[in-house]
């Protein structure tokens, strides 16, 4: 029987010590990509946590099953079944999201963050254990994508819970003048240089 505590560090270990953009600096494409407006990065993580957390139940359900020959092939197979669920779900219920998404939703099939924790966690672990690390790592991710995508959108946009003209917030007045640097991709790296500064700084600060 697994110590409580063990649990405990699987379920945070990929918040902030081993987060996956922060320190490991996995999932560039997409968070380089869609993070234009907060709506799209959140929505880029929650599918890439969703694929995360079932992925790595599977792996971990079956990795006494899986021939160690093929276990990569079987690995992108249960991953790409997920995410065609989440792509089939988005154009279903979220359309706009989906299409902002665009390629970037099956792309989550070569995600080197998801095929990375199946391979290095969850064929070698517990499914309890494995479920857990997704979980952390899922929603690591997702932190990473929501503070890039506001940071971009504030000083990009001048707005927050955009692109639409309607729902999004002005958080400035009208003589505010964005600086389209951020809006673009290239300002990504900009923006995501500055929080990784950022976040180095907090955890030397605090010891992590």
């Amino acid at each position: 029987m697994q110590p409580k505590n063990v649990y405990l560090q699987d379920l945070t270990r990929g918040l902030v010590k081993e987060n996956p953009v922060f320190v490991s600096l996995l999932g560039m494409c997409p968070l380089l990509g869609v993070t234009g407006y907060l709506f799209y990065g959140f929505g880029m993580g929650m599918a890439t946590t969703i694929v995360m957390i079932g992925g790595s139940f599977i792996v971990a359900l079956l990795r006494n099953l899986i021939p160690p020959q093929v276990r990569i092939p079987i690995f992108i197979i249960i991953i790409a079944t997920f995410v065609t669920v989440i792509e089939m779900a988005l154009q279903a219920y979220q359309p706009a999201l989906y299409e902002a998404l665009g390629v970037f939703v099956p792309l989550i099939v070569c995600n080197c963050l998801i095929l990375g924790r199946l391979e290095a966690f969850s064929s070698k672990k517990p499914v309890i254990r494995s479920t857990l690390d997704g979980v952390s790592a899922g929603i690591g991710f997702t932190i990473a994508l929501v503070l890039l995508a506001l940071v971009r959108e504030v000083f990009g946009h001048g707005t927050i819970l955009g692109p639409d003209p309607e729902g999004a917030i002005q958080l400035f007045g009208p003589n505010f003048e964005a600086m389209t640097l951020f809006a673009i991709p290239a300002g990504a790296f900009i923006a995501l240089g500055l929080l990784l500064a950022v976040v180095n700084l907090l955890m030397k600060r605090f010891n992590i």
